[in-house]
């Protein structure tokens, strides 16, 4: 027949969407469909939160959820099942799932194979690739999926699955996927040295700055000194282990009692309630406010009116870690100074005395010490907020990346375009 003249889709498949820690993902889905790639979403989890983000609501790709626990829905099971045991890629599935299952023998190994069948069974014709976010479980599914129809796949590898997913596991996924790419050097020296160098790229998300307004020219000059007027320091993260935000309760509570100061927290999380009990300890509660999950809008306000942003990410005992977090480039979008940890991708974007201060991770002393200073030196402050804005625009600006997405997955669906349809 001749090479068919259909438009090819890509289904982007996540973990959970919406989520509002996850702007990156709806940066790059938004971006690419407004270059005119066909779009949808395959998520392995539905919404826990009730806001979405302004990005959320500008997408336009259908979402199909697969069944988050495979009890919830047994017949859309089964049917996946039935349907995926007459293709003639299921013997190399199950033979590649068993083989995984062996080294991983857990409930979610099996979740991942049944929400495979499901996808294989749903999935329109026309939607020929598959690009993956994450490496760990939602690979699993995608890797499997495709084993079973043929398909291509592509990866964005993050945080922590590269450092938490055991090498083979990962080796074995980079081997059967088109290419990949992942948002740090550090991450992107991980996975190339369990692969061929070319199969892995260093794609930074970078910021789209036209979602950001002008930082405020009229910042208040605070410098701890009024009581009625103190430093704001605020900062914007899930309360897990991997954030740091324990020492930053210790750090704050370590500050000379002539410094007047309040911090605000941003996110949602299992260790909030663990925060807030330690700020109550620490005899600082009355100083702090944890302000739960926040839509893009909300926490841009707070960054405008805010003098300071911390980060004290750290490795959890998981394995766990962060990437480059995208909260630090838009506080950069803002002109706040920045105090973080020298640690993970963040160096890679903010450099020691130059674009903020940075600490070695856990060292909470150091943080405290660093905090003060900046709290006390609004010109220091305002001098480094330039900078960390300057090199954002010039080095971190998201069009750089999304152009090389954009390249690579239209030439995936061109290749796929020339084939011959299927009869």
């Amino acid at each position: 027949m001749l090479p068919s003249l259909t438009a090819r889709r890509i289904a982007v498949v996540v973990k959970g969407y919406p989520r509002l820690s996850e702007t990156f993902i709806a940066q790059e889905i938004l971006a690419l469909e407004q270059r005119g790639l066909a779009l949808e979403i395959w998520s392995l989890r539905h919404p826990t939160e009730r806001a979405v983000h302004p990005m959320h609501k500008a997408i336009k790709a259908r979402v199909t959820y697969l069944p988050e626990y495979l009890y919830e829905e047994p017949l859309r099971v089964l049917r996946g099942a039935f349907w995926s045991m007459g293709q003639k890629g299921f013997k190399a599935t199950i033979k590649a799932f068993w083989r995984d299952l062996k080294r991983d023998f857990t409930a979610n190994r099996i979740r991942r194979i049944g929400q495979a069948f499901v996808m294989a069974r749903e999935m329109p014709e026309d939607v020929r690739h598959l690009h993956v976010h994450y490496l760990h479980t939602p690979a699993s599914v995608v890797r499997y999926a495709a084993l079973l129809t043929g398909r291509s796949w592509t990866f964005s590898a993050h945080a922590k699955d590269i450092w938490t997913t055991p090498d083979w596991e990962k080796r074995e996924k980079m081997a059967e996927a088109h290419w990949g790419v992942t948002c740090t050097a550090q991450g992107a020296g991980n996975l190339q040295s369990l692969s061929h160098s070319d199969k892995v790229s260093l794609v930074y998300h970078g910021l789209d700055l036209s979602r950001f307004p002008a930082a405020s020219e009229s910042r208040p000059v605070r410098d701890g000194s009024d009581p009625l007027d103190p430093v704001r320091i605020v900062s914007v993260g899930r309360a897990v282990a991997k954030k740091g935000y324990g020492d930053l309760i210790q750090a704050l509570a370590a500050l000379p009692q002539d410094l007047h100061w309040r911090f605000a927290h941003v996110g949602g999380g299992e260790l909030l309630n663990t925060l807030k009990r330690q700020a109550q300890d620490a005899g600082i509660a009355d100083r702090v406010a944890f302000l739960g999950s926040k839509a893009q809008p909300d926490i841009i306000a707070l960054l405008r009116e805010a003098d300071l942003f911390v980060l004290p990410s750290k490795e959890a005992k998981s394995g766990d870690r962060d990437g480059l977090p995208n909260v630090i480039m838009e506080a950069a979008s803002q002109g706040l100074a920045i105090v973080a940890t020298n640690f993970a991708g963040i160096p890679e974007f903010i450099r020691d005395g130059l674009e903020g201060q940075l600490v070695p991770p856990g060292d909470w002393e150091a943080l405290s010490n660093a905090l003060n200073l900046l709290a006390r030196d609004p010109e220091r402050r305002k001098t480094l907020g330039d900078a960390a804005f300057s090199r954002l625009r010039r080095d971190f600006s998201m069009e750089g990346g999304i152009d090389v997405l954009e390249a690579r997955l239209r030439a995936v669906t061109d290749v796929q375009k020339r084939e011959p349809e299927r009869v």
